[in-house]
């Protein structure tokens, strides 16, 4: 693992940490790189439940390296094309994974930093953290982060995101959708960790059966959608699982 990403595996969690504080944990090649192996080292772990993704020092993420970018700019469409679905792949980890991943955002999100928080299932934000695209100001385009932004909230509130370039705070975040919980900054590492701990001991296979149905509804249209939650409703009804959950429920009752 590169020492620009740490890992660690613990009690059902998987931590995964951006670690270049002195560069506000901007994404270059080494660091995606270590983001894609990281996602699936945790996938591979059958006791890993969740995936939390953190920041080093006082930021979460302050997006692409652009020095890392401009370097590869000046080479051929091939070259960029393959740096650019390098972070695309990071994106595709998330959704694919079974397991749900969060953001655990302070400090700055920006650009890359912030698509890559969009990337994940739950978005959790300390109380004075940021969020944004300015990719427009320095005439770049947040491309690849569209496909998630369109899908967290609506056509035009991601248009007026991308555009104005501006960055928002923690309430305001929360408010267009793109953040789920906002923590006061000085309970912000311990709600997150109750919070995470609390995912990671729901059932697992009603967990995963219900990331891949809601994300495979993105291609599918409403009759085929309810068709496939006719099929997942039929399968996860023969879970270990489901018969645990209803046999406890039934002594309660």
């Amino acid at each position: 693992m590169s020492p620009k990403l740490l890992y660690r595996a613990a009690d059902t969690i998987a931590a995964i940490t951006l670690n270049r504080p002195g560069k506000c944990n901007a994404l270059d090649a080494e660091t995606v790189a270590g983001l894609r192996g990281a996602i699936a080292e945790a996938d591979r772990d059958a006791g890993v439940r969740a995936i939390v993704i953190r920041g080093a020092g006082k930021d979460f993420c302050s997006g692409a390296d652009l020095v890392s970018v401009a370097e590869v700019a000046g080479s051929g469409v091939m070259e960029n094309i393959e740096d650019a679905r390098n972070m695309a792949d990071v994106f595709l980890a998330i959704r694919r994974t079974p397991k749900p991943v969060v953001a655990a955002v302070h400090g700055r999100a920006l650009a890359g930093g912030c698509g890559l928080a969009t990337a994940c299932d739950i978005v959790l934000a300390a109380e004075s953290a940021q969020f944004g695209y300015p990719e427009v100001n320095v005439g770049f385009v947040p491309a690849m982060v569209m496909a998630l932004l369109r899908r967290s909230v609506s056509e035009k509130a991601a248009f007026a995101l991308v555009i104005a370039g501006e960055v928002m705070s923690a309430a305001r975040a929360r408010e267009v959708g793109l953040v789920q919980a906002v923590f006061a900054d000085g309970r912000f590492a311990e709600e997150t960790d109750l919070y995470v701990r609390r995912l990671a001991a729901k059932p697992a296979t009603a967990v995963a059966l219900t990331k891949k149905l809601l994300y495979r509804a993105d291609a599918l249209s409403f009759e085929a959608a309810l068709e496939a939650g006719v099929e997942v409703n039929a399968i996860a009804r023969m879970t270990d699982d489901f018969k645990q959950g209803v046999t406890r429920f039934l002594r309660k009752e």
